[in-house]
C-alpha cells in the first residue's frame, strides 16, 4: 500500500483528527491518529497489518507480543496472518509486564507489534521484557509511526523495524506548547481520555 491509500484509509474512518491532544507520552499534538476508528473495521485491519505480517513472514517469528491497549489489535492480526501466537503486555501499577499466564520461552523471537508510536516508550518496554525473559527480539512493526525516524527506540540493536505510515507530526513538550498558549482545549484522546 502507498502512503495515500493509507492516509484514504485513516480519512473514511475519521481516524486522523486535528485540534489539542494531550498523548499517551504527555506530548501534546494538534494532530491525532486514532487507530481504533480503523481497528474497528475487519478489512482495514486486515489490510493494514498485512502490510506488517508480509515484512515479517521470513523472520521466523515464534510469536507477537503488543503493548496493551493500541496494540493488542494489531498483534492479533499480524499473529493470525504469520499463523503464531499472540500476546500482551500491560501496565500494572505503572510497569510494563507480562500477566494472565502469558510466558515467552528462552530462544522464542518475538515480534513486537504497536498501533501508533509517537516517542517508542511502550515499544521499548515491551522490547525490554522480551530480552529479560530470554527472548529474541525478531523486530518491530506498527501501522503509523509519528516519532519522526526509529531512533528514539532503545532496543540496543539492529532489529528490522517497519511502520505502514511514517508521518512526521509536530509534538510538544506541555511548558512549549504553542496550543496551551493559545489557551486551545486539549482532548485526551484514546484508552484513558474522553474520545
Amino acid at each position: 500500500m502507498d502512503r495515500e491509500e493509507v492516509l484514504s484509509i485513516f480519512k473514511r474512518a475519521g481516524a486522523l483528527l486535528t485540534g489539542h491532544f494531550q498523548l499517551t507520552s504527555g506530548m501534546h499534538s494538534d494532530q491525532y491518529f486514532q487507530c481504533a476508528k480503523v481497528l474497528q473495521y475487519p478489512e482495514y485491519t486486515e489490510l493494514l497489518c498485512r502490510e506488517i505480517a508480509v515484512q515479517f513472514r521470513e523472520n521466523d517469528v515464534d510469536a507477537v507480543l503488543s503493548p496493551a491497549l493500541g496494540g493488542i489489535i494489531v498483534g492479533q492480526e499480524v499473529g493470525r496472518q504469520l499463523g503464531v501466537r499472540t500476546m500482551f503486555a500491560e501496565r500494572k501499577e505503572g510497569v510494563m509486564q507480562l500477566r494472565r499466564g502469558f510466558e515467552i520461552r528462552k530462544g522464542e523471537k518475538i515480534l513486537v507489534c504497536e498501533d501508533v508510536v509517537t516517542t517508542g516508550g511502550s515499544v521499548d518496554e515491551v522490547a525490554t521484557i522480551v530480552r529479560s525473559m530470554g527472548g529474541r527480539l525478531a523486530g518491530i512493526g506498527c501501522i503509523v509511526d509519528r516519532s519522526a525516524g526509529w531512533g528514539k527506540f532503545k532496543t540496543g540493536n539492529d532489529e528490522i523495524q517497519y511502520s505502514v505510515l511514517q508521518m512526521e507530526v509536530a509534538a510538544y513538550r506541555p511548558e512549549e506548547c504553542p496550543l496551551c498558549t493559545k489557551r486551545i482545549p486539549m482532548l485526551k484522546p484514546g484508552s484513558g481520555g474522553s474520545m
